[in-house]
């Protein structure tokens, strides 16, 4: 008999507490159904008490998904804790996650409070949470800096008050494989109460540590529940990657001797999506799903694999969803596969209008281009929704001219409040001169942190992704844009961005 490894899948709160990462509800909705798809045990949906967006965003998944477990975060208070009860009163299984800080640090300089005034926080809002629901999850933030006679006595008073997860978060990816497992081990031997809950590890990435911090936290200290995101995507250096952890489980179950339940094969649709919507590409070598995970260059290496691929591979790229990326659809599709295509690909829409808009958008896709690849799709659907949603700015059309030995000029035209303006400009490059086109005529102000271009699939034929990050007063947004023409998925990005900035929507930050 083995035990079972619950993975806790934070992608849609702490994920999106990177930089410019925050998602619309029907983008939140699409990445959680995969995630139901990819079978994570828990789905943490977001911050119900961060603002009305996020709720409404919980509310929604909470309504949707039936096979996992839908949680949300609250601090250690009444109202965080009601709201999130609230945002989960249609889920099939609803877990409320509260946190408090635990470490001196935290307490002294961030909640001003007393450890004996934290203590009893914890036990109260413990409390309060289990009369909501029966499934509480109690994390003492920066668990792994606190001082561990304290932090068992919280410990234990929160499992008391009917806490049935903890969490020891090493909130700022301070720790070390084998120091975390021995910490997270001897709080399992000195809290008394510690087998009536699962223990569970959350790990940051700041010294490149949080998968083998989370693995050690299981293998050595006994932890059951690892929580982490796709890509490992988070504020900072981010969060413990899902797809390593899951693959080391799978791949290493001689050592860690422990089962997953979640899919394998749809890791890389998922890893996928969540590149396209939040704009955060997956580096080339990222393990498991980066595009050279599975290449071989080295001449040794390919003479091995064509023998015999375990000579080189320890796992299958099909285990991980990358046969599943096939071409299947072109300009004579019809409608029916495509919207086939949508189900497959984890994507529902909410009208057969909007399944008839992308379907326009995706047969215009097909006649400039032959090959209809699965993240061409997911990019158009995505570029769709965020039109659809932030519709402040909307883009028309683009002409541009560039000649060696001339100071390119582009002229573009756009919606404002869905009046079409046309504005011009000179730039550096088509790019510059199409973006200060658009600046002309919406003067935001905003400042560009991050511009970045990636190929969707790996053809000169592929369409360009386009990832603009601007900044203004203080607030960071990510926009993403997709088309087989550069200077065109930049301006589109470009406007994406600003509809983003456009909508003012308040939220608090919060760690686990």
């Amino acid at each position: 008999m083995t035990d079972k490894l619950v993975i806790f899948d934070t992608t849609l709160r702490d994920g999106e507490q990177s930089p410019g990462a925050s998602m619309t509800r029907d983008e939140k909705l699409r990445i959680a159904r995969q995630l139901e798809r990819l079978k994570v045990d828990v789905i943490e949906a977001g911050f119900a008490a961060s603002s009305n967006g996020d709720f409404e965003c919980i509310k929604a998944i909470a309504e949707h998904i039936k096979d996992s477990t839908v949680c949300s975060l609250s601090r250690a208070n009444d109202r965080d804790i009601t709201l999130a009860a609230d945002a989960l009163q249609k889920a099939n299984r609803a877990r409320i996650h509260t946190f408090i800080a635990t470490s001196p640090v935290h307490m002294e300089k961030k909640l001003r409070m007393t450890p004996e005034q934290v203590l009893e926080q914890a036990k109260l809002a413990v409390r309060f949470a289990r009369n909501r629901v029966a499934d509480v999850e109690f994390s003492a933030e920066d668990a792994y800096r606190s001082e561990e006679d304290f932090l068992c006595r919280v410990i234990e008073a929160a499992i008391n008050e009917g806490a049935t997860t903890i969490n020891v978060p090493d909130t700022v990816g301070y720790a070390i494989p084998e120091l975390y497992g021995n910490f997270i081990r001897t709080l399992r031997q000195r809290v008394p109460n510690s087998d009536k809950a699962i223990w569970s590890v959350h790990c940051h990435n700041d010294l490149g540590m949080a998968v083998a911090n989370s693995l050690a936290g299981v293998k050595i200290g006994g932890a059951r529940q690892v929580e982490c995101t796709i890509n490992g995507l988070g504020e900072r250096a981010g969060n413990c990657s899902l797809e390593e952890v899951v693959m080391a489980i799978r791949t290493r179950r001689d050592y860690f001797d422990l089962d997953v339940g979640v899919d394998a094969t749809q890791i890389l649709a998922a890893s996928r999506m969540v590149s396209q919507t939040t704009g955060f590409v997956v580096q080339p070598n990222k393990a498991i799903v980066g595009a050279n995970a599975f290449a071989h260059t080295a001449g040794i290496h390919q003479d091995g694999i064509m023998k015999a691929r375990d000579t080189y591979e320890i796992m299958r790229a099909e285990d991980v969803g990358w046969t599943a990326n096939k071409m299947i659809l072109g300009k004579l599709s019809g409608r029916n596969a495509f919207k086939q295509r949508l189900q497959e690909l984890g994507v529902q829409m909410d009208s057969e209008a909007d399944i008839n808009l992308a379907f326009a958008k995706f047969k215009d896709l097909a006649d400039r281009k032959s090959e209809i690849f699965d993240e061409d799709i997911l990019a158009l659907v995505s570029e769709e929704s965020v039109l659809h949603n932030s519709d402040r700015f909307g883009y028309v059309s683009l002409s541009q001219h560039s000649e060696t030995g001339e100071l390119p000029h582009a002229t573009v035209v756009i919606t404002v409040d869905g009046k079409e303006v046309t504005g011009q400009a000179n730039g550096n490059g088509p790019v510059d001169a199409s973006l200060k086109a658009i600046e002309s005529k919406v003067n935001s102000g905003s400042e560009m942190v991050l511009y970045s271009v990636n190929a969707i699939s790996g053809s000169t034929e592929s369409q360009g992704e386009v990832t603009v990050r601007l900044q203004n007063s203080g607030r960071v947004v990510n926009g993403v844009g997709a088309d087989p023409d550069i200077v065109v998925a930049s301006a589109k990005a470009y406007i994406s961005a600003l509809n983003k900035l456009n909508s003012q929507v308040d939220r608090v930050a919060a760690q686990g």
